[in-house]
C-alpha cells in the first residue's frame, strides 16, 4: 500500500524510491555495434546459483533480517527460496510455501482483478461515474466523473490522502466504509489527465467490489481469487486468523532491531494482503497463463490482455499504465508489474508477460540501503540482464538548442502525488528535486545516480526528449502554454509526475527563507531570559517603560509561541514518518494545539511589526538593536505566510 509513501509526502525518499523501484522502458531501435553477451538460459539451477550469490551478501551488507524470491516460467513455479530469517530472535528460517509477508500494494492486484471479474460479468462499466456504486457522493469537480478506469491508472485527480491508514491497536482499525467517508481528499486535477498515485482511489474500487458483489471485500477475494488458486496461506483479514498468525514473519526496521508489531491497514484493497510468496506464484502464474490456474480461471484471456495493455499513456515510448498493472517494458519486453512498500516489508512484482515469466521478491526489513531499493532493482536489473539482455541504445547527437533548452529545464520539482489543501501540503516543500543543468548541454537529476554514485546526464536528441549518456533511460519534457507543464521518465512508473515548483514554493527560496526565520524566533526566545539574567548579575536596568516595553516583551511571546509551534509540527512529522499509525485519529488533540499556535502567530505578527516601528523612532536605541528587531518582525510575517499558504489552519483534521 505504501509504495512511494514511505514518508508520507513529507520527504525526499519518494523521490529516490519511485525512481529506483522502477523498471526501464523500452529501448530505441537505434544500438551500438559492440556485441550483447549471450543470455543465460532460465533454468531452475542457474537461477538458484546466482541468487545465492545475489541475495545473502545483500542482507548481510544491508541489514535486512530476511528475503523470500519465487520465480514462475511456463504455467510452472520455478524457482522458490526463502534467505534470512521470519524471526531473528527464533533464528527461524523462511519457507516460501508457509511464511507470510506483506506485500503492500501489490495487494492493488487483486483488487483490480476483483473489479475485471465483475466486468466480465457485465456488474461493473469501468467508464460509468463510480457514483453509481457507492452509498456516498464523490464531489463533483472538472466537469467530469471519476470512472473506475480513472481509479486503475491512478487518475482520479485525488490529492494525497495519509491519515488513518494505518493503525497499533486493532479498536483503532476503522471499516472500510467509514475509512472512506470520513473524509474524501479534495480533486485537484481533471480525471484521466494527470496521474497520482492514490491509495484512497484503489481502496474506493475494493469498496464498490464490495458493495456491487454483496460480499465484505475480504470475503470476496478468499472466494473468487485466493480459493480458485489454491492460495491457502493468503489473506486480506486483519488482524490474521489464528491458524495463519504463525506463519506471519516478523517485521524489522533493520535485523538487529527489535520486531515490530503487526501492521494494520485501514484501506484495506490498497494493501492489506498477507500472503506467501508460493501464494503469490500462482497468482503470477494465473496472469501469465490467459486467466487460467490448472483447471480453473479467474479471468477470460481477453480480459488479462485488457489489464495487462496500456490504458494511459501521457507519452509515446515511454510506458504507461495498463489496468492496475505498471508498464515496464524493458530490453524489447512486454513487462508489467507492481511494487509495495508497508513500514517493515519491501516488495516487487514483475511479470515478463512475452516470456510467460514471473518474479517476485519480498523484504522482511528495511536495514540501512535507503529506501530499499538495491536489493530489488539488483535482483531485477540482474535477471533482466542475465537472462533477457539487450544491448544499450546508441549515443544520439544533442539538437542544437540542447543548451538553451537544459538552462530552460533546471530547477526544481516536486511530484503530483502530494496534498494541497492541508498541513500536509508542506511536503511539497520537502520532497523537491533539483534538476541541473551542466556545461555540456547536459541535465542532471541528483535523485537518479548511476552506479558510480553519480548524478546521471541526460541529452536532449529531440525536441523535449532527453535520453542518458552511455545508458537506457529517458526523460520527456511536455509543455503546456509555452510553459513546462511536467516531466516524466522510464525511471518511475507513470503513476505520478514531476511539475515544476514556483518561486514562493521553492526549497531554495522560501525554504531558506523560511529556515532563517525559524533560527531568527528561536535566537529571540532563547536569548530574551539570557539578557534578564544578564541584566539582573550585572545590576543593569530595563531602558525600555510604556508602550515600548509592552512591544518588546509581546514580540518575545510571539517568538515563544510560532517555535513551540515550529519545534510541534516537526516533532509530529518526525513521529508520523517512523510510525505511520501516529497518523491517527488519536493525535486530533495535538493538532488542535498546533493549530491554536498557528493562529496566535498569525494574528501576534502584527507585534513584532509594531515593535519594530516604535524602534525606528526611538534615537537611543542602537542601529544593532534596530536591524534586529526587524529581522524579528520579518521572520514573524514569514512565519504567517507559512501558516496560511501550507494550509495549516482548516476546519477539520484531515490530511
Amino acid at each position: 500500500m505504501l509504495r512511494y509513501l514511505r514518508a508520507p509526502g513529507l520527504a525526499l525518499t519518494l523521490a529516490v524510491a519511485t525512481a529506483a523501484m522502477a523498471a526501464p522502458a523500452p529501448q530505441s531501435a537505434a544500438v551500438t555495434n559492440a556485441s550483447t553477451a549471450a543470455p543465460h538460459v532460465l533454468t531452475e539451477g542457474d537461477l538458484e546459483a546466482y541468487l545465492d550469490g545475489l541475495i545473502p551478501d545483500s542482507l548481510a551488507r544491508t541489514g535486512i533480517a530476511g528475503a523470500v524470491v519465487a520465480v514462475v516460467k511456463d504455467g510452472q513455479v520455478l524457482f522458490e527460496k526463502g534467505y534470512g530469517y521470519a524471526d531473528v530472535a527464533a533464528r527461524k528460517p523462511i519457507d516460501p510455501k508457509a511464511t507470510m509477508f506483506r506485500p503492500g500494494s501489490v495487494s492493488k492486484l487483486f483488487t483490480w482483478t476483483a473489479v475485471m471479474q465483475l466486468q466480465e460479468q457485465g456488474r461493473l462499466d469501468l467508464d460509468k461515474d463510480v457514483n453509481v456504486y457507492l452509498d456516498f457522493k464523490i464531489p463533483e469537480a472538472f466537469g467530469k466523473p471519476i470512472t473506475l478506469r480513472n481509479l486503475m491508472t491512478h487518475s482520479p485527480g485525488f490529492e494525497e490522502h495519509i491519515k488513518n491508514l494505518m493503525a497499533n491497536d486493532p479498536a483503532l482499525l476503522h471499516p472500510l466504509d467509514k475509512s472512506l467517508k470520513v473524509w474524501v481528499p479534495e480533486r485537484v486535477y481533471p480525471p484521466g489527465e494527470l496521474p497520482a498515485y492514490s491509495n484512497y482511489g484503489a481502496a474506493l474500487a475494493g469498496y464498490i467490489v464490495q458493495r456491487v458483489s454483496g460480499e465484505p471485500f475480504e470475503q470476496y477475494v478468499e472466494r473468487h481469487l485466493f480459493q480458485p488458486l489454491a492460495m491457502t496461506h493468503s489473506t486480506f483479514a486483519q488482524p490474521l486468523p489464528k491458524m495463519l498468525a504463525k506463519d506471519m514473519a516478523k517485521g524489522y526496521i533493520s535485523a538487529s532491531g527489535e520486531p515490530q508489531p503487526f501492521e494494520l491497514i485501514s484501506m484495506r484493497p490498497a494493501g492489506s494482503l498477507s500472503a506467501s510468496a508460493d501464494d503469490l506464484a500462482h497468482f503470477m502464474i494465473a496472469h501469465l497463463n490467459d486467466g487460467a490456474y490448472g483447471p480453473t480461471r479467474i479471468l477470460k484471456p481477453e480480459t488479462i490482455r485488457l489489464m495487462h495493455a496500456s490504458a494511459l499513456q501521457l507519452v509515446p515510448g515511454i510506458p504507461g499504465m495498463g489496468l492496475g498493472f505498471f508498464r515496464e517494458d524493458r530490453n524489447g519486453h512486454v513487462i508489467v508489474g507492481h511494487g509495495g512498500d508497508t513500514q517493515w516489508f519491501h516488495s516487487d512484482m514483475h511479470l515478463i508477460v512475452d516470456q510467460k515469466v514471473g518474479l517476485f521478491i519480498s523484504l522482511n526489513s528495511s536495514g540501512h540501503d535507503g529506501p530499499v531499493t538495491s536489493i530489488r532493482k539488483a535482483f531485477f536489473d540482474g535477471i533482466m540482464d542475465r537472462y533477457f539482455p539487450a544491448p544499450l541504445p546508441a549515443d544520439l547527437p544533442a539538437i542544437a538548442t540542447a543548451r538553451m533548452d537544459a538552462a530552460r529545464v533546471a530547477g526544481l520539482y516536486t511530484f503530483s502525488r502530494r496534498s494541497f489543501s492541508n498541513f500536509a501540503s508542506l511536503g511539497g516543500l520537502i520532497q523537491q528535486i533539483p534538476v541541473t543543468a551542466n556545461d555540456d548541454g547536459t541535465i542532471s537529476f541528483s535523485a537518479f545516480l548511476e552506479p558510480t554514485g553519480k548524478p546521471k546526464r541526460f541529452r536532449e536528441v529531440a525536441p523535449g526528449r532527453w535520453h542518458e549518456v552511455h545508458g537506457k533511460n529517458v526523460f520527456a519534457v511536455v509543455m503546456k502554454n509555452g510553459g513546462i507543464d511536467y516531466l516524466l521518465s522510464d525511471q518511475f512508473p507513470q503513476v505520478l509526475v514531476l511539475q515544476p515548483v514556483g518561486l514562493f514554493q521553492s526549497l531554495y527560496f522560501f525554504g531558506v527563507i523560511m529556515a532563517a526565520s525559524a533560527f531568527m524566533l528561536l535566537m529571540t526566545t532563547l536569548f530574551w531570559p539570557v539578557k534578564a539574567v544578564l541584566r539582573w548579575r550585572y545590576q543593569s536596568p530595563f531602558m525600555l517603560s510604556g508602550r515600548a516595553a509592552l512591544f518588546y516583551r509581546l514580540t518575545r511571546v510571539v517568538a515563544l509561541n510560532d517555535t513551540l509551534f515550529l519545534a510541534g509540527l516537526t516533532g509530529f512529522s518526525t513521529m508520523g514518518l517512523l510510525h505511520l499509525a501516529y497518523f491517527d485519529t488519536p493525535s486530533d488533540p495535538f493538532l488542535r494545539l498546533l493549530q491554536i499556535l498557528a493562529i496566535v502567530g498569525l494574528l501576534g505578527a502584527i507585534i513584532p511589526l509594531a515593535n519594530f516601528v516604535t524602534g525606528l523612532g526611538d534615537q537611543t536605541r542602537p542601529w544593532w538593536t534596530k536591524l534586529t528587531d526587524g529581522l524579528v518582525a520579518l521572520s514573524a510575517l514569514v512565519f504567517a505566510y507559512f501558516v496560511v499558504a501550507y494550509h495549516v489552519l482548516t476546519p477539520g483534521l484531515n490530511y
